[in-house]
């Protein structure tokens, strides 16, 4: 099995894009375009980042980046989102607790 040993700056801009999902995720409406426009800048910045030129990229590299990023001290994990046939909810260890 192969062992993933990724930069700290990869893992950093991992961590910054699951952030920014998970604020598009709860606050769709409220800066959406910007978010969405940092989102895209920041999967280009992965995408392009110099250890996928060294190590070669695959599926099982990107997961594993995940794994990275929700791991550690500033480790986060994605918030998801449900179709409950109404509307969408938001739900995962960030998500804030439902109103009466």
């Amino acid at each position: 099995m192969t062992s993933f040993r990724f930069p700290d700056d990869l893992i950093d801009l991992r961590r910054r894009q699951i952030r920014i999902y998970n604020e598009l995720a709860l606050r769709p409406a409220v800066g959406a375009a910007g978010l969405r426009r940092e989102l895209i800048r920041l999967s280009c910045l992965i995408s392009a980042h110099p250890y996928w030129a060294e190590h070669g990229w695959s599926m099982v590299g990107r997961v594993e980046l995940v794994r990275a990023a929700r791991g550690g001290p500033d480790g986060v994990r994605e918030l998801v989102m449900h179709w409950n046939g109404e509307e969408f909810v938001v739900i995962g260890p960030e998500a804030p607790e439902a109103g009466p």
